[in-house]
C-alpha cells in the first residue's frame, strides 16, 4: 500500500484560503497540532491524513522521521511500510474496508491482526471479504485474551495449534487456555515456559496440575525475567533446571534469581560471566567470580562488545583472559574508547578490527586503528561494501587497503549499485559472481548495469535467480543470453 499516491493538484502547504481547517491549523500553529492532535492519532489514521493532500502527507512524514513514537524511521519508504502495516487498519469495518480498496495485503495477516485486536466484527467482515487465515487467528487472540474471537474463530474453522495454547499462558489468560483445553487444543512445554517467562504463576500450577509438559525451558525463562517465586514454585515441584538458568539471570543482572540458584544446585558455566559481562551487569560479575563461576576471554569480548569499560577493566584487573576478539568486537560496534584502553593495555589485534570496523561503517574507529598500526586486507574493502558504506571504502582505498574481486559481488549481492559503480570505476576486479550475487539478491537495476558495462556471468547467474525466486531477474537475464 503506497500512501504516497496523493492527487498532483493537492494543496502546497501555503497558507491560503482554499486550504483545509487541519492545514490552517497546522500552518499556524503547528508545534500546538503536533502536540494535541498528531500525537492522539493512530498509525490508521495517520495514514488517512497522508492522503489528503501533499502538505499533510508532509506533516505525517516529518511526524515519523522527526517523532515518532514507533522508533527511528529514516526515509519516505520506511515511513510508507509502517503506515501501510495491515494492523493500522483493523480498528474498524470502514478503516479495513477503505485499507483493502488502496491495496493493502489481503492475506492471513488480515484476520490474525483482527483477532490481536480483538475485533469481531472486523474480523467476520473479513473472513467474508476472502483473506484466508491460519493458525495465528487464534494465537493472536489467545495473547491477548479474547475469548469471544476465539470462540469464533474456531467454530467457524479456523485452524490452532500449541502455539495457541502457550499464547495464551504468555498473556496470563487463564479462562483462555482452560476453554481452550476443554476444546482439544494441544499444547507442549513452551506453555510453561510463556507463562514461567511472564511471570503467570497461576497459570503454571493449573498447566501443571492439568498435565502440561515442562523442561528446563521453564526453569531458564523465569529465571531471565527475574520471577524467582516461579523458578523457586518451579524447582520445588521437580522442573529439570541446566546451566542457562544462571545464564539467563546473569544476562537481565537478577542476582538474587542467581544467588538463590547456585544456593539450590542450580549449574553454571562461562556463560554466567559472559552475559553478565555484555550486559554491563559488574555486581553480578563480582559475585558470581567471587562464588567459583568460571570465564575465559569472551568475558572480556562480550564486555567491550557492548561498550562496557569499567566491566572490561575489572576483568582484566582480576586476571581474565583475553583475545583478538576483545579488539574486534569494540571496533565492530563503534566503541572506540574501549578499543583505545584495550589496546594501552596490551589487548591483542588482527585484520579483523579494521574488518569490523568497516563492515558496520565506524570510519572513525577504522582511521585510529590503522594510525595506530591495525593490519588489514581485503576484507576491509569486502566488508565496507556489502553494508553499502561508501565513504569507509573510499577512505580505505584511498589509504591503502587491498580489495579483489568479493569488493563488487558483495556491493551487487546487497543491492549497493552506487558502490559498485564506484568500485569499477576506481579499478575494482570483478568476475562472474558479481552478476551471480546481483541475482541471487533480486537486484535487476544492478545486474543490468553489470552486463551494460562487461560484467562477465555463466549458468549461476540463472540458477541464482531461480533459487531465490525472483522470476523477473531469471526472465531478464534468459532474455539478455545468460547461460543455463
Amino acid at each position: 500500500m503506497n500512501i504516497g499516491d496523493v492527487d498532483d493538484n493537492a494543496g502546497d502547504g501555503s497558507y491560503s484560503d482554499d486550504l483545509s481547517l487541519l492545514e490552517r491549523f497546522d500552518a499556524k500553529a503547528r508545534d500546538v497540532f503536533h502536540a494535541h492532535v498528531l500525537s492522539r492519532l493512530d498509525g490508521g489514521d495517520l495514514a488517512m491524513l497522508a492522503l489528503v493532500s501533499r502538505s499533510m502527507r508532509a506533516v505525517v512524514f516529518d511526524r515519523f522521521v522527526f517523532n515518532t513514537p514507533l522508533g527511528d524511521l529514516k526515509g519516505v519508504a520506511a515511513v510508507r511500510r509502517e503506515l501501510g502495516r495491515m494492523s493500522n487498519f483493523v480498528g474498524s469495518v470502514s478503516r479495513l474496508a477503505w485499507a483493502k480498496e488502496r491495496g493493502c495485503p489481503w492475506d492471513a495477516r488480515t484476520c490474525a491482526h483482527a483477532a490481536w485486536k480483538g475485533h469481531l466484527e472486523v474480523l467476520q467482515w473479513a473472513r467474508a471479504n476472502g483473506p484466508p487465515w491460519d493458525e495465528w487467528t487464534c494465537a493472536y487472540a489467545a495473547w491477548k485474551g479474547h475469548l469471544e474471537v476465539l470462540q469464533w474463530a474456531r467454530a467457524n474453522g479456523c485452524p490452532w495449534n500449541a502455539k495457541t495454547c502457550s499464547s495464551a499462558a504468555f498473556g496470563g489468560h487463564l479462562e483462555v487456555l482452560k476453554w481452550m483445553r476443554a476444546n482439544g487444543c494441544p499444547w507442549d512445554a513452551w506453555t510453561c515456559k510463556d507463562a514461567a517467562q511472564n511471570g503467570h504463576l497461576e497459570v503454571l500450577h493449573w498447566a501443571r496440575a492439568n498435565g502440561a509438559p515442562w523442561d528446563a525451558m521453564t526453569c531458564r525463562y523465569a529465571a531471565l525475567c527475574g520471577h524467582l517465586e516461579v523458578l523457586q514454585w518451579a524447582r520445588a515441584n521437580g522442573c529439570p533446571w541446566d546451566e542457562n538458568t544462571c545464564t539467563y539471570a546473569a544476562k537481565h543482572g537478577h542476582l538474587e534469581v542467581l544467588q538463590w540458584a547456585r544456593a539450590n544446585g542450580a549449574p553454571w558455566d562461562e556463560n554466567t560471566c559472559r552475559k553478565a559481562a555484555k550486559h554491563g551487569h559488574l555486581e553480578v560479575l563480582q559475585w558470581a567470580r567471587a562464588n567459583g563461576a568460571p570465564w575465559d576471554a569472551r568475558t572480556c569480548r562480550t564486555a567491550a562488545e557492548g561498550g562496557h569499560l569499567e566491566v572490561l577493566q575489572w576483568a582484566r584487573a582480576n586476571g581474565c583472559p583475553w583475545d583478538e576478539n576483545t579488539c574486534v568486537y569494540a571496533a565492530g560496534e563503534g566503541h572506540l574508547e574501549v578499543l583505545q584502553w584495550a589496546r594501552a593495555n596490551g589487548a591483542p589485534w588482527d585484520e579483523n578490527t579494521c574488518v569490523y570496523a568497516a563492515g558496520e561503517g565506524h570510519l572513525e574507529v577504522l582511521q585510529w586503528a590503522r594510525a595506530n598500526g591495525a593490519p588489514w586486507n581485503e576484507w576491509t574493502c569486502t566488508s565496507a561494501a556489502q553494508r553499502g558504506y561508501l565513504e569507509v571504502l573510499q577512505w580505505a582505498r584511498a589509504n591503502g587497503a587491498p580489495w579483489d574481486k568479493l569488493t563488487c559481488a558483495n556491493a551487487a549481492g546487497e543491492g549497493h549499485l552506487e558502490v559498485l559503480q564506484w568500485a569499477r570505476a576506481n579499478g575494482a576486479p570483478w568476475d562472474e559472481w558479481t552478476c551471480a550475487r546481483a541475482a541471487d539478491g533480486g537486484h535487476l537495476e544492478v545486474l543490468q548495469w553489470a552486463r551494460a558495462n562487461g560484467a562477465p556471468w555463466n549458468k549461476l547467474t540463472c540458477a541464482a535467480a531461480a533459487g531465490g525466486g525472483h522470476l523477473e531477474v531469471l526472465q531478464w537475464a534468459r532474455a539478455n543470453g545468460a547461460p543455463e
